[in-house]
């Protein structure tokens, strides 16, 4: 199921390629997916406490914001992030999407949304099944109250335009 939408939202995309999205809006962005996929990582480290694949997306995920790592560099750390997901129980396999989604926002700022959204199913997946839809609020108002104050407006707004197609985990 595709996480971004078929129209992208130019405040989702970067002023250089022609949205409205200023690079530090861009870092804030990031920066707020990435503490999203890292509330989660253990989720995976239970599972797979010897692959550091999603960790190490998360470490070139900062030192992308820092201006220390390449577009290229995150864009290949979010494959294998993704990658260390497969075959994994659903809270660990969500886990490593997410990091793989938080590296993913250096080159396309949307998928700061899918790091949210997989860091909520990781959180669900993991809880007892009747306690599934407290977890999922608990990690969405915790997801909240992270947000950057200059962006919140913009993923806010965003969560309930894509919330459709990324399974409904953010609703209120």
């Amino acid at each position: 199921m595709p996480i971004l939408p078929t129209d992208r939202d130019p405040r989702l995309i970067t002023l250089r390629r022609g949205g409205s999205l200023t690079d530090e809006h861009h870092v804030l962005l990031a920066l707020w997916a990435l503490e999203c996929a890292e509330h989660v990582l253990p989720l995976f480290a239970r599972s797979s406490p010897d692959d550091d694949r999603p960790a190490d997306a998360l470490r070139i995920g900062h030192a992308w914001t820092r201006g220390e790592a390449t577009m290229r560099e995150a864009h290949d750390a979010a494959f294998r992030a993704n990658a260390a997901g497969k075959g994994l129980p659903d809270a660990a396999r969500f886990a490593a999407l997410a990091a793989g989604q938080a590296v993913a926002v250096a080159h396309v700022a949307a998928h700061d949304l899918g790091a949210a959204a997989y860091a909520i199913r990781a959180t669900v997946a993991a809880a007892p099944p009747d306690e599934a839809e407290s977890a999922r609020r608990a990690e969405l108002h915790w997801q909240h109250d992270r947000l950057p104050a200059a962006v919140r407006a913009l993923v806010l707004d965003d969560q309930q335009t894509r919330n459709s197609i990324c399974w409904n985990v953010f609703a209120l």
